[in-house]
């Protein structure tokens, strides 16, 4: 019963852990990656879909992005899409094809996007911690009913708190990469 609960948590912990590193791929740094626009919503048709649904994107320098949507019907709601976003580019259209020339980044808006990761990194531990207490509220529940002991509860709230400790470490590590790459100049 306890390894049940306890692979259970550990899904939980990675999947949060997956999920902050997906939201850390959309925080701009100096170069361009389609991963920063990737997962962008669009409204198009009366759906919200991801723009990576609806057109092909690239990166062919340094610091520009281009997109090419597969139904050119879709120009002006893409268009639409990354100025209502929070990504500061000013998208440029010839009717075929979107280009997002990535400006470099100043040093107040570096700093603005360390805020981001750090607030990222804070809801990615909220979640592995959310994870524990579940974990641990089970382990509670198996001792109310008699199916474990106490001794067996104290040694999975162990292994629990050894698996947050874990996840935790890799989050912040992420965490410090991406502040890294960001302060680069």
């Amino acid at each position: 019963m306890t390894e049940e609960i306890l692979l259970e948590s550990e899904e939980r912990m990675d999947a949060a852990l997956q999920a902050f590193r997906r939201d850390l791929a959309s925080v701009r740094t100096g170069r361009a990656s389609t991963s920063l626009i990737e997962h962008l919503g669009v409204d198009l048709y009366g759906q919200r879909m991801q723009l990576i649904q609806l057109a092909n994107l690239g990166a062919p320098e340094a610091q520009l992005l281009t997109i090419t949507p597969y139904d050119r019907g879709s120009v002006d709601a893409i268009i639409r899409a990354i100025q209502a976003s929070d990504l500061g580019i000013m998208p440029q259209s010839d009717g075929r094809i979107i280009r997002l020339p990535i400006p470099a980044l100043t040093e107040q808006r570096r700093k603005e996007f360390v805020k981001q990761v750090q607030a990222k990194a804070e809801e990615g531990r909220v979640s592995i911690r959310n994870a524990r207490r579940h974990a641990n509220d089970e382990l509670k529940k198996l001792v109310r009913a008699g199916e474990v002991s106490e001794d067996d509860e104290r040694h999975a709230n162990g292994e629990v708190d050894a698996l947050t400790s874990k996840y935790i470490e890799q989050l912040d590590a992420a965490a410090r990469e991406k502040e890294r790459e960001l302060l680069e100049v």
